[in-house]
């Protein structure tokens, strides 16, 4: 019973409610007209900037953003996190990216 108890505490100190930056600099990804995507907005996707699921056990409350482009085309998605723009690069990170690394 308590080694079950400890092991509940464990795992909610591992689980985040705020995205952790993937990379440094966005992803460059061809992306297919009509097909369904998901963009990874928890930070932890192993299959990045898409989402493998990751979050279900690491970010609970963070979920996919899914899109479907109306052509295909090449972008930026967003790696580190903080766009205002999801799944989109805005730039915004470049200074979050900057400020965490210097602390």
């Amino acid at each position: 019973q308590r080694v079950r108890q400890n092991e509940r505490s464990v795992q909610s100190r591992l689980q985040t409610t705020q995205p952790v930056p993937a990379a440094r600099l966005p992803y460059r990804v061809k992306l297919t007209a009509g097909k369904l995507y998901a963009w990874c907005a928890c930070g932890h996707s192993k299959k990045q900037p898409f989402c493998d699921g990751a979050h279900a056990s690491k970010a609970p409350g963070i979920k996919p953003v899914r899109f479907t482009p109306d052509k295909d085309k090449a972008v930026l998605l967003c790696a580190c996190k903080q766009t205002k723009n999801q799944p989109y690069c805005d730039g915004s990170g470049c200074n979050y990216i900057n400020e965490v690394s210097l602390t």
